[in-house]
């Protein structure tokens, strides 16, 4: 039987010619039945598609064929099926995109990008290299949730700040507030999902006067494949397609709490109201909870 899967991927590089990109892209991923989502600028590509573990291996070969994308970073994930046409039940559709930034932090004029990646960028550690850091300098070390509030309602590392953010463009004005200057006298790691988003967090902290700053490479999904829940993460890890989340062991803790009536869970659920565009966490009793209610309880 066909095996189902995710593969989340990023590339930092220079393209000359970004809408060649997205039509070479698309084509790609349509001549081998995938689907998902893929951003391109000037500065890189980023994307995640679900599909059959074959075509992946192929889309994978293909894109390496660029000399700009070879040295692209894939990471493997389990996906929940396959349809009847052997497409993947984790995405509707297949988005192929340009944009002025791969990571819409709103800050495209303060990336820059070279043949070896983001310029300026934190410290890359691995995730044995971290817990190195850990054991060396305790409680100095501060973690720095790259991420959307709600993603870390279900899933963060222990003790970590969670900026209170919406979307990935309040960091700026929140770095810009100064709300975090205390911490630019520590070690400050940086982490998000698969790690694209802390390339240019910690760019951005970096040029903002944090002089220890790091970067969790490869982000939560290559931390929780070599330590799973045995280490310093809590939770599930919240993905942006048909799964929701992604637990990392058969002992996962639930952290997270319904936003309806507090019950522990890790499900997250779009507001039913139809002029309302969050997200809550919320379990399945409370998933037609209006927002008004939801604020109230939360």
């Amino acid at each position: 039987m066909p095996l189902a899967k995710i593969l989340l991927f990023y590339a930092f590089a220079p393209l000359a010619d970004p809408d060649a990109i997205r039509l070479w892209q698309r084509d790609l991923c349509e001549s081998l039945g995938l689907r998902g989502r893929i951003l391109i600028s000037k500065d890189g590509v980023n994307g995640t598609l679900g599909g059959e573990m074959s075509a992946l291996k192929r889309y994978i070969r293909k894109t390496r064929d660029h000399a700009a994308l070879q040295a692209a970073d894939f990471k493997w994930s389990e996906g929940t099926g396959l349809d009847a046409d052997g497409r993947s039940l984790d995405f509707p559709k297949l988005s192929v995109k340009v944009r002025d930034e791969i990571v819409s932090f709103g800050a495209p004029g303060e990336l820059a990008v070279d043949a070896d990646g983001v310029v300026g960028g934190g410290a890359r550690l691995t995730p044995d290299a971290l817990h190195d850091l850990v054991d060396e300098r305790g409680d100095e070390v501060v973690f720095f949730d790259g991420r959307n509030a709600l993603e870390a309602a279900i899933g963060r590392f222990r003790d970590a700040i969670v900026p209170p953010t919406e979307t990935t463009r309040d960091f700026v004005d929140l770095l810009d507030s100064g709300a975090y200057d205390h911490l630019k006298g520590r070690p400050v790691v940086t982490y998000c999902t698969g790690g694209i988003r802390c390339e240019v967090l910690s760019s951005l902290m970096a040029s903002r006067g944090f002089g220890e700053v790091y970067q969790l490479e490869g982000g939560i999904v290559r931390y929780g494949e070599r330590y799973g829940d045995d280490g310093l993460w809590d939770g599930s890890l919240y993905v942006f397609d048909g799964r929701g989340s992604v637990d990392f062991s058969d002992h996962t803790a639930v952290i997270g709490r319904c936003a309806g009536c507090g019950a522990p869970t890790k499900r997250t659920a779009n507001c039913p109201d139809a002029s309302c565009r969050r997200q809550f966490v919320a379990c399945e009793s409370c998933d037609a909870v209006p927002c008004g209610e939801h604020a109230a309880a939360g």
